[in-house]
């Protein structure tokens, strides 16, 4: 179908998602990966409501959220704001109450979005892994399927891009890294698993920063996280939301900073 009028019609703010896309074929193009991301946080965030942990179900909806603000469903994005919020105060009894409403919305978005690129099933859209074909490598390790796309769009040319959706397949990657070929990495904060500060903390006491530069991306853009981030050897530090030129200045600067 791809008719941008059908979204409109069906909630989604589109013209403020080209402020960050820059034009529909780029918001055609990555919207498959945020269908298919949609799909798979879906089931963490039942499994992690199942078990009572607030603390990963915050990191999951906090990249719901952001995925359906970049996308233009503001709704969702709304909805999964205060789920974000409630469950980092721990506030368990919202999110049981609530739940429902959350899972509503994602399934209303799902059903438009298929409609919209003519799938019927969400799943068939999970990206292609990238091939190896490059001697170096950018390593992007995100929970958000936006990020991976801007930079795989961005530098597929000169670069594979290699990705890890938590920090401790992050570690698994660079301490497989025996060839140097990673000439630099992209790393959120809040993910599932090992976080951001647990990779930081890791290259800090291996020495890792000469040999990999770092730049943090997040969506919690407060003083405390900007004075935690900074107490280690990273480049930059980039806010969400941002568009593909932000993305592609801090990684070109990050990987400047190996070859000085």
């Amino acid at each position: 179908m791809k008719d941008v009028n059908f979204l409109i019609a069906n909630g989604a703010d589109v013209q403020k998602s080209l402020e960050l896309f820059g034009d529909i074929d780029t918001y055609n193009a990555t919207l498959p990966d945020f269908l298919s991301g949609l799909q798979e946080k879906t089931g963490e965030l039942q499994k992690y409501k199942a078990s009572a942990d607030m603390q990963n179900y915050a990191i999951i909806v906090h990249s719901v959220k952001s995925d359906a603000r970049y996308f233009g469903f503001m709704t969702l994005g709304e909805l999964a704001y205060q789920h974000e919020m409630k469950s980092k105060e721990n506030d368990s009894d919202f999110v049981y109450q609530n739940f429902e409403f959350l899972m509503a919305e994602i399934a209303r978005v799902l059903k438009v979005v298929s409609a919209y690129l003519g799938v019927e099933d969400a799943s068939s859209q999970v990206s292609p892994e990238v091939i190896g074909s490059h001697d170096k490598q950018i390593l992007v390790v995100d929970d958000s399927s936006v990020v991976i796309s801007f930079v795989q769009k961005i530098f597929s040319n000169q670069y594979d891009v290699i990705t890890a959706s938590d920090g401790a397949e992050a570690l698994k990657i660079i301490e497989g890294d025996t060839e140097g070929k990673i000439a630099c990495m992209l790393l959120d904060i809040y993910m599932p698993n090992v976080n951001g500060f647990g990779v930081l903390e890791y290259f800090k006491s291996h020495n890792l920063f000469p040999k990999i530069p770092v730049s943090v991306i997040t969506g919690a853009y407060t003083q405390e996280v900007i004075d935690m981030v900074k107490q280690y050897a990273i480049v930059d530090l980039l806010a969400k939301p941002f568009n593909e030129a932000n993305v592609k200045d801090v990684i070109v600067r990050t990987i400047e900073a190996k070859e000085l």
